[in-house]
């Protein structure tokens, strides 16, 4: 039987993308760069590698802060501080959040079934933030802050740092919802709990990783996590 729900935070529970699109639109503007489609998406290439680099320990969490507006700015031939951009950036990316459509209710439904905890590799400046302006907290039993943990999922430390501060923890009463197979699914698979992997795009798993579940919508989770309650 289900007693436990880790889920990650940012393309889980809130929508980063739309989120980092605005917080830095807004950024390169007072930067004195016109936030062109192609600049955006330019952007999130480089904070993706620079975050997978994270995971497999080659840049620290500060390094990946400044290092993608470095090699932005690089390419773009501007002469900007990669240091004060990220400062006015995580400032800006703080001030709000914007829900995975479903996130809300689905924790208003499950709240006092479950014990539900917040499993995140985002900057803990930004990601507390932006969990009191959604008024989630209400609703969680925890919140695992990779930065202040000291390791970063995958690694099992991050894990099992989180399991030693879960009351009565078993692993076969806990699963993790995620979107990301390198990170959350990886993470899970490699501490032995179940691993659902949320996948609104439908995105193929060719790296390998093979989630315990899937799922398309946050609404399939009720069901499914029913079905485990019942039958497991």
């Amino acid at each position: 039987m289900i007693k436990n729900i880790l889920f990650d935070l940012d393309d889980t529970l809130f929508d980063f993308h739309k989120a980092e699109k605005i917080a830095l639109a807004e950024t390169l503007r007072r930067m004195n760069i016109e936030p062109e489609e192609k600049i955006l998406a330019r952007y999130s290439e480089l904070n993706l590698q620079q975050w997978k680099l994270l995971e497999l320990g080659k840049l620290s969490r500060e390094q990946v802060k400044v290092r993608r507006f470095q090699l932005l700015f690089e390419e773009l031939g501007a002469e900007c501080s990669a240091e004060k951009t990220t400062a006015v950036y995580e400032k800006l990316l703080g001030m709000g959040h914007y829900f995975v459509e479903g996130a809300e209710e689905l924790l208003s439904g499950l709240y006092g079934r479950y014990r539900m905890y917040v499993v995140s590799n985002g900057t803990a400046a930004v990601q507390e933030s932006r969990i009191k302006s959604s008024c989630i907290e209400k609703y969680l039993d925890g919140i695992f802050i990779s930065q202040y943990v000291g390791y970063e999922k995958p690694r099992k430390e991050f894990f099992d740092y989180c399991f030693a501060h879960i009351p009565d923890f078993r692993r076969e009463e806990t699963v993790i919802v995620g979107d990301s197979l390198s990170s959350d699914i990886k993470g899970g698979l490699n501490s032995g709990i179940t691993a659902i992997w949320f996948n609104p795009s439908g995105a193929a798993a060719d790296c390998g990783i093979l989630p315990d579940y899937e799922i398309r919508k946050l609404s399939e989770l009720v069901p499914l996590i029913s079905f485990f309650r019942n039958f497991r």
